[in-house]
């Protein structure tokens, strides 16, 4: 198959942990019970690659940039929950979307189902609170060995906290605690985009689309990587 053809999705309302991992090792993501999987996206600057990203858990380490994240968050509080379509949620996505100028969703329905802490997979959300104020959430499937991430958000008026690097963090801390070998932290494009920050996380694997396999990031944009 070749990547300019690859634009495949179907619906499904019940997937079991272990065929989630499998899925998602074949690249597949999915928004509420909408499952997808593509190798081409076009926005205003022409068009685009997709690369489906993961982190093998086993080779992950901190950056000195992600310290520094943690380090100047470390007055927050997180607390992983089952993930729910709650009041809050959606006040929040609603100020969150404001940053953003193409493709704007509508709401939170887009990314979740109508029961996201179990259908069509068990999912939990990450609570990042200051203090007793709720100033950021990310939602987080579960699989068997893996987990991914479906979708993150903070509050607007907190942005030079790197809240979306933040979460993440936490997300894959979450995973290790699980005992999961990999956390995949979803599409990313080879050319620069607004995803490049996911490209930063050590351990990253990166799909060929062609082949079915995965490769170590570097190694794949550079093969003179050793």
């Amino acid at each position: 198959m070749s990547p300019e053809s690859l634009n495949q999705s179907f619906l499904c309302d019940s997937v079991p942990p272990e065929m989630m991992d499998r899925l998602w090792e074949a690249g597949w993501r999915h928004f509420g019970e909408t499952f997808f999987r593509y190798s081409l996206s076009i926005d205003e600057h022409g068009v685009k690659t997709i690369t489906p990203l993961r982190v093998n858990l086993d080779k992950f380490s901190l950056s000195k940039n992600q310290r520094r994240v943690l380090k100047k968050n470390a007055d927050l509080h997180c607390t992983f929950v089952p993930a729910s379509l709650s009041p809050e949620a959606h006040a929040m996505f609603q100020r969150h979307k404001e940053r953003f100028s193409d493709n704007v969703p509508d709401n939170l329905d887009t990314f979740l189902s109508a029961s996201p802490a179990n259908l069509p997979c068990p999912a939990e959300e990450c609570r990042v609170y200051l203090g007793e104020e709720l100033i950021a959430l990310s939602f987080l499937d579960l699989g068997q060995n893996s987990t991914s991430a479906v979708y993150g958000m903070f509050e607007p008026v907190h942005s030079e906290r790197s809240l979306g690097i933040f979460t993440m963090l936490k997300e894959i801390e979450y995973t290790q605690s699980r005992g999961s070998r990999y956390y995949y932290p979803g599409y990313a494009t080879l050319e620069p985009s607004a995803y490049d920050y996911k490209k930063q996380l050590r351990g990253l694997e990166v799909l060929d689309w062609q082949t079915g396999l995965w490769d170590d990031y570097a190694r794949k944009i550079n093969p003179d990587t050793p």
